[in-house]
Order: C-alpha cells, then sequence, then structure tokens
C-alpha cells in the first residue's frame, strides 16, 4: 500500500487495526478458544455482519463515490452464493449417495451415482438430471473463479448496455431494480437449475469435514470475512485515492463537466461498476455458507434498498460510513428482529418491534438523508477532527487570478 493511500486515506490504517482487534477479541471469547463469551450462533451472525459490511463498502465505492445509485447489488451478492452453494450442494450429496451406495450388492457404476445425485438435488421440483448451469459443480476450483466471473460478467453486460446509453439518475437506478427483479423472477421458477423456491440448503456443512463441530467452522468463516472485508476495504481505499479517485467523484459531482474535459466517462463507470459486482459476489460466497440456506427471496429488489439504507445511514463517501451503517443496522435488526427488544405496552396498543422494525428502519433513513445527510460517519468526523479544509480566502484554482472563495460564496 502506497504512501499517496494512506495520505490521503488516513482511516485506513485505523480501520484495519480495529477490525484486527474485532476480529481477535470474538476469537478468543469463542467457543472454540474454549471461552464460551460467545456462542457459535453470535460468530455466526458476526461473520454475516462482516460480510454484509463488504458488499457495503462496494456499493459506497459505486454510490458514495461515483454517484451510481445501484439497486440491484445484492443481486450479485447472491449470486456469488448460489455459485459457491452449487459446489457445497453437490459435494455434501455426494457423499451422502456414495456412502448409500457402498453397502449395495453390486457397486455403482459413475452413471448411476450421478443419477442417485441429480435425483436428491432436483427430485423436490420433479427432475433428476443436472441442468448445463451445475456443470462445474464438482470443481471447487472452478465454481470459485465462478464466483467472481458470473457477477462481473452481468454487471459488465448491464453496464455497458446502460453506460453506453448514458442512463444516469433515477432511470439507472430503475434499471438496475429491474434487472434485480428480473433474475429474482427467473430464479423462482423450478427450470431455472437452481431448485426454484427451495433454493440451495444445508450450505453450513462442508464437505469432507463432518467430524468438525460447528464452533470451529463458524470460526473460519468469521476469519475468512474479515480477511475479505480488509481486502475489500483497501482495494477500495487505493480505488478512490488517486487519479482514478479524483476522476469518479468528478462524475459523481457534474458528469457533463468531466465528460468535456476529455475523460471516457462511461469506462470509468463500467469499471467500477463491474469491479464493486465482483466484490459484492465474494461477499454472498463468504455470507451463504455461514446462513446456511440461499433462495431467490434474497435476490429480491428490497434487498438492494436495504444496503443503500445501510449506506446511507453509515453515511455514504466515506468507506468506514459504509461498514459503521451495515454493523449498525444489522445487528440492532437481529436484536428487534429475533425477539430480544421487549414490546412496548401503552395501554390500547402494544408495540411488537418484530412488527414495527421496518418501519422504524424507515424513519431512520428519512431522518438521516434530512437531518444528518452525512450520518453516523459524520460522527466519526467530527470525533477525529476531520473537517472540510478552510482556504482562508486562497485561490481556488491553479492561477493567481483565480476566482477566490470570498468571491464563490457571494
Amino acid at each position: 500500500m502506497s504512501q499517496g493511500v494512506l495520505a490521503k486515506n488516513p482511516s485506513v490504517l485505523t480501520f484495519l487495526a480495529v477490525l484486527g482487534l474485532f476480529t481477535l477479541g470474538v476469537t478468543l471469547m469463542s467457543e472454540w478458544a474454549g471461552t464460551e463469551i460467545v456462542s457459535t450462533s453470535l460468530v455466526k451472525t458476526l461473520g454475516k455482519t462482516l460480510c454484509l459490511a463488504l458488499v457495503a463498502v462496494a456499493m459506497d465505492l459505486v454510490w458514495g463515490y461515483t454517484g451510481i445509485l445501484s439497486l440491484g447489488h445484492f443481486a450479485f451478492f447472491g449470486l456469488g452464493g448460489y455459485m459457491i452453494g452449487m459446489w457445497l450442494m453437490y459435494e455434501r450429496t455426494h457423499g451422502i449417495v456414495v456412502s448409500s451406495l457402498a453397502e449395495a450388492p453390486i457397486p455403482p457404476t459413475e452413471a448411476e451415482v450421478v443419477a442417485a445425485i441429480g435425483n436428491q438435488i432436483f427430485g423436490v421440483v420433479g427432475s433428476s438430471e443436472f441442468p448445463p448451469i451445475w456443470a462445474f459443480a464438482d470443481s471447487l476450483a472452478l465454481q470459485l473463479v465462478l464466483v467472481v466471473l458470473v457477477p462481473g460478467i452481468l454487471a459488465f453486460v448491464f453496464g455497458w448496455l446502460a453506460f453506453r446509453s448514458r442512463v444516469t439518475g433515477v432511470y439507472l437506478s430503475i434499471l438496475t431494480q429491474a434487472m434485480t427483479l428480473a433474475l429474482a423472477l427467473y430464479l423462482f421458477q423450478n427450470d431455472s437449475g437452481l431448485r426454484g423456491n427451495n433454493g440451495l440448503s444445508g450450505l453450513q456443512n462442508l464437505p469432507g469435514l463432518d467430524h468438525v463441530p460447528q464452533s470451529s467452522i463458524s470460526i473460519w468463516f468469521f476469519w475468512a470475512s474479515a480477511g475479505a472485508l480488509a481486502l475489500g476495504y483497501v482495494l477500495s481505499a487505493w480505488i478512490v485515492s488517486g487519479k482514478f479517485g479524483s476522476v469518479i467523484r468528478g462524475i459523481r459531482d457534474n458528469e457533463a463537466r468531466v465528460r468535456f474535459l476529455g475523460y471516457p466517462v462511461e469506462t470509468y463507470k463500467l469499471f467500477v461498476f463491474t469491479v464493486t459486482a465482483m466484490v459484492a459476489g465474494i461477499a454472498g460466497a463468504l455470507y451463504y455458507p455461514q446462513a446456511g440456506i440461499i433462495n431467490p427471496a434474497e435476490i429480491a429488489p428490497i434487498a438492494s434498498i436495504y444496503l443503500a439504507v445501510w449506506v446511507a445511514i453509515g453515511g455514504r463517501g466515506r468507506l468506514y460510513g459504509a461498514v459503521i451503517g451495515a454493523f449498525f443496522v444489522s445487528l440492532v435488526s437481529s436484536w428487534f428482529t429475533g425477539g430480544q427488544a421487549p414490546d412496548v405496552n401503552l395501554g390500547l396498543y402494544t408495540i411488537k418491534w418484530v412488527d414495527w422494525w421496518l418501519v422504524l428502519l424507515g424513519l431512520s433513513f428519512v431522518a438521516v438523508t434530512l437531518l444528518a445527510p452525512k450520518g453516523i460517519g459524520g460522527l466519526v468526523d467530527l470525533w477525529t477532527g476531520r473537517l472540510a479544509p478552510d482556504r482562508h480566502g486562497a485561490d481556488l484554482g491553479p492561477d493567481a487570478g483565480s476566482l477566490r472563495e470570498a468571491e464563490a460564496e457571494q
């Protein structure tokens, strides 16, 4: 990491230090370490939250820095989960089928084993044949490549078509939401090849590790999620630090002017859109093995709207703000919807937070947008003293005759 990245993003080292201490603390307090202060279920929740923070960083890069309000990035997150879920489900079913057929008087052929696996996986949708998209499901290496490749290709094709047509603003947001809805509706069909509404389940059981307790598996995924978030944060900080970062900020603030200056605006936007989709795919591939199941409802447009809410509440245009927003909303949501928040008896009516959480979240989003547009990250700015530079009437341009601050305010 160059000195320029650290100079323009001093929060990077602070973030990595906080993340490292957080990871170490959870590890030492986990059941895996023997202290059992933090339960295995909580470790999984924290690991999933780290994955959500990673996709929030990607969303902040594409929205907070480039100005593209994508309401479809959770679709890339879900695709990453489906790609790794195919391998997990195939290998787990393969082990079950092989062990059950081993007791047969006549050893089964490879074709019989494949047919039995297909029947186990797709019997729930009335089929027993593997769709073409499962061609590489028996190869972990290829499925890991697809975790990045499938979201990346979809984002590239969609972005190329949208950006070359110069679709911007709310129209682009609607298009991204339409893409997400179309993908979700397709996956709901039984003939999609991904078990329709049933989705992929049993993903928490790693093939060949049946003897390993969930306390160990959960902490492994927790470490992997923390490492991915650290790398994603550093990558994003590097992207926004140099000239590239200045250009995408310019696109966010005044796209027409940046295009007039000769920069290929569409290329910059396409690059950011595609890279962030790949990062979202990686986050999804780490999230769903910890969740244990993925279905098309995870890709519904509302999920991408939640993602935008996280970034807005945390403070868009600040990478650490995206992380704060994801952690805050995710953990508070788990508290309210998990039945841990006590009901409030008002006499004539009892407030049950499970029913009112979405209303509370919506009101929080509106309040932050109107009253604190910098989000929670703005409080961090005040605490650390990170304020806008005071030019004290200095020239606003490179020449001595440039417009001065006092003149710009008139």
